[in-house]
Order: C-alpha cells, then structure tokens, then sequence
C-alpha cells in the first residue's frame, strides 16, 4: 500500500497533471501488467525496464519512472500468484480508491 501512494505521488507531477485519476490508475495498471509479463518470461528484475521499453508500451513516458519502484512488488509475489492472479486489475482499483 505505500508503493502504491509512493508511486501515485511520484505520478501526479506537472506533465501528468491533465490526466484524469481514472487514466492515470490505468497506465500504472499497464505498467503493472507488463511488469507481471516479464516476471512470467522470466526477465530478470534488473533487466525489466529494459525489457519493457524493447516492447514500445503505449503509456506516457513519464509512467517508466514508475518500473523500477513496482517491480520489486511485483517481483516479491510467488509464481502461483504471478500465473494465477491479475496484479493490474488489483493495482487499478487500489489506485481508484486512492
């Protein structure tokens, strides 16, 4: 729960600022996602954000400052719960409530 008001601080800067709430908890759901798919192909955690940039993701710039700081989440999760759960999905309605 603090990475996630971490990340939501380090998100609402000036450039993001004409996002709304809702699109805003929507990249990071992305980026979350993405994280959670290099987990599942077996990217090292260090190697992520490259890894992430090589696939073009359509968010805004600004949200791969936010990789470094979710990976580690998502990383601490069992591959059970990496196969099996919907982690963006999860972050999204976090975030939502926020």
């Amino acid at each position: 729960m603090i990475r996630l008001t971490l990340v939501a601080a380090l998100l609402a800067s000036p450039a993001l600022a004409a996002d709304s709430k809702e699109q805003s908890c929507a990249y990071q759901a992305q980026v979350v996602a993405a994280i959670q798919q290099a987990r599942l192909d077996r990217v090292k955690e260090r190697d992520v954000p490259e890894a992430i940039a090589a696939t073009g993701p359509e968010w805004p710039d600004n949200y791969n400052n936010a990789i470094p700081l979710i990976a580690p989440w998502v990383y601490e999760q069992k591959m059970k719960v990496i196969r099996n759960e919907d982690l963006s999905a999860a972050w999204n309605e976090l975030c939502l409530k926020q």
